[in-house]
């Protein structure tokens, strides 16, 4: 029988990673899942991806998806290669999608969290893994202003990494707030959009912590929204502190979905 695309639900600690995208000798999460389908298939299987995260970045539900046999039922293959992959790299979910399913262009809506800690913990071994310890208080309430501003349509040329030309620079951004974590002292901001651009969610990040310790005003942001300068922004914050956490397809596409 003809392979049919198979949507893969993928979970993985971005810390040994150089990114989810295949590079020349780097360890990447994309190699490593191409790497445990080859030993299942004994030949080349490519994997394509919802999201490139950057290295360092990790993922609750990024989605991929690979050409694979009818012989192989879904939660067999999701078995088959939780038993290859690193430790790092785990297949939450599996099943057939409809032919000339793209993860990447077939995807309305992404959303991401970033973590902060705001107590000392934060920057111990337990935690520095999976979020940014933050130092000083932060007012979550001007960050929540901020994060309302956000919403809506926007050019994000000004926080997000410089690259080559592209056509237009504007994200919808359907939510974008902070919530208090309940697991550890400090913040979480969560943003869905129909699109993001490179560090664009670390761009935010480190402008918002800026704002939210009073370096900076929040009429700064309004500005940055409607600049094209990278410069003007923040530093980005680091990428240990961000998750991809779901991915929205249009039925019949379900992949991702909480």
């Amino acid at each position: 029988m003809a392979p049919r695309p198979v949507a893969l639900l993928l979970q993985y600690d971005g810390g040994a990673f150089a990114g989810w995208q295949l590079q020349p000798r780097e360890r990447t999460v994309q190699g490593e899942v191409e790497a445990a389908l080859r030993r299942l298939l004994g030949h080349r299987v490519p994997v394509a991806g919802a999201g490139r995260t950057d290295a360092g970045v990790h993922a609750l539900g990024q989605v991929a998806a690979a050409e694979v046999p009818e012989r192989w039922e879904p939660e067999a293959l999701r078995r088959a290669l939780n038993a290859l992959l690193p430790a790092d790299v785990w297949v939450a979910g599996a099943h057939r999608e409809v032919p000339g399913f793209d993860p990447r262009r077939h995807a309305l809506e992404r959303t991401y969290c970033y973590r902060i800690g705001t107590d000392a913990a934060s920057r111990g071994p337990f935690r520095r893994r999976w979020e940014w310890g933050v130092r000083g208080p932060v007012d979550a309430t001007l960050l929540r202003s901020a994060a309302a501003g956000l919403v809506g349509t926007h050019g994000f040329q000004a926080l997000s990494a410089a690259g080559p030309a592209r056509e237009h620079w504007r994200c919808r951004v359907r939510e974008a707030l902070w919530q208090v974590r309940e697991d550890a002292p400090g913040l979480e901001f969560w943003i869905t959009a129909d699109r993001f651009l490179h560090k664009m969610v670390r761009f935010l990040v480190g402008t918002l912590v800026d704002i939210g310790h009073g370096r900076r005003p929040l009429a700064d942001l309004e500005q940055l929204l409607h600049g094209d300068d990278n410069r003007l922004a923040s530093p980005p914050a680091p990428p240990h502190g961000l998750f991809l956490v779901a991915v929205r397809y249009p039925t019949p596409h379900d992949a991702g979905r909480p």
